[in-house]
């Protein structure tokens, strides 16, 4: 019996994605219809290793119902690409997307949602590193659980350490823990510009860099002079936080940096004796914060006892419990943040050798 592929497609078709409400035939690769037998390839450009099985069982299923077919072979890619950076910045070696976590305004959390959206995406399936940009009061090393000093192989060039299938760097490691940084703004971008392109990053698909917080001289050098591919603003739902993360939005639109939405973080405390939530901060912040930039709220994470205990020991709550609602929250926000990159423009650069212009004689 011949089986028609468009009834195939049909079938795919009908299998809802749970982040965009569309469907997942845009990664439908290399489908082959022989006899009874179906086959094809499943190509993410984004990392969801906790949700590929279901995923595919979903679709699987679905063309099953297909009259005449007996078997579903579907095979699972992750290909990430390389997305378009700031006009007239040149990508680095070993990184294919560069994206800032950023804040307005210091106090919303922002060095929490950077530590645990890398290991999250690293936990998905992604080659994730971690640069700790806030050279004043560097975060990543306590909160990541590191105190060896990186070192160098070459004399040039720093080795980053490796930690929850992470690897990162930040001044915190080459300074001694209790060092205050007096540095004004140029020294202290210069320190940062010279972490960011001295590391050895090895094949990175994101380069998480954990922003100092507000507007000025440093966050926009920064954000001038790095390669990004995006940013990520951090707020908590109270108007007093919400009106600087509107400035950081503008920020970033005035330089040509893609804004990937809005993380509202704090949105929510809950009770570790009974369960019981409440907004402290005020309700809905974020999501009228991104409404009224035109962008997308991509998370909403709760005020929890459980991310305080878990970041000061080292061990981020996205992979110390990862059962638990936080965490699952922290892997909600990797994939969002996964599929906002996925859906920028791809970087072609390097498809294309140089151009000569000859001269004739």
């Amino acid at each position: 019996m011949t089986i028609p592929q468009e009834a195939v497609l049909a079938a795919l078709r009908s299998v809802a994605h749970p982040y965009t409400g569309g469907d997942f035939l845009a990664a439908v690769r290399n489908l082959h219809i022989d006899d009874g037998d179906v086959s094809l390839d499943l190509e993410l450009g984004y990392p969801a290793a906790s949700l590929l099985e279901g995923w595919c069982t979903a679709l699987r299923e679905a063309v099953q119902r297909v009259e005449g077919v007996r078997r579903v072979d579907i095979h699972p890619q992750l290909q990430i690409q390389a997305h378009a950076v700031q006009r007239g910045a040149k990508r680095m070696p070993g990184v294919k997307n560069l994206l800032l976590v950023s804040c307005a305004k210091g106090g919303v959390g922002k060095s929490t949602v950077a530590v645990n959206l890398a290991v999250a995406l690293a936990a998905e399936g992604a080659r994730v590193g971690l640069l700790d940009a806030d050279v004043y009061g560097p975060s990543v090393p306590t909160m990541m659980g590191l105190d060896e000093r990186p070192h160098s192989v070459d004399g040039d060039t720093l080795e980053p350490l490796l930690r929850h299938g992470v690897q990162c760097m930040s001044i915190g490691l080459l300074a001694g823990r209790d060092e205050a940084m007096v540095w004004r703004g140029p020294m202290a971008a210069r320190a940062f510009e010279q972490l960011l392109r001295q590391t050895r990053w090895d094949n990175l698909d994101y380069l998480i860099v954990d922003m100092p917080p507000g507007t000025g001289d440093m966050p926009l050098t920064l954000a001038q002079r790095a390669p990004v591919t995006g940013t990520v603003v951090v707020t908590t739902p109270q108007e007093v936080a919400l009106l600087d993360a509107r400035k950081g939005i503008r920020m970033f639109e005035k330089v040509g940096v893609a804004v990937l939405g809005v993380v509202e973080n704090m949105a929510a405390h809950v009770c570790s004796q009974c369960g019981h939530v409440e907004a402290l901060f005020g309700a809905e912040g974020g999501r009228k914060l991104a409404e009224e930039c035109n962008t997308t709220l991509l998370g909403s994470l709760p005020l929890s006892l459980d991310v305080r205990v878990q970041g000061d020991t080292g061990m981020p709550i996205a992979i110390a419990d990862a059962d638990t609602p936080t965490a699952r929250s922290f892997r909600m926000l990797a994939h969002r943040v996964g599929l906002a990159v996925a859906g920028l423009g791809k970087d072609y650069s390097e498809k294309f050798g140089t151009i000569e212009v000859v001269h004739g004689g």
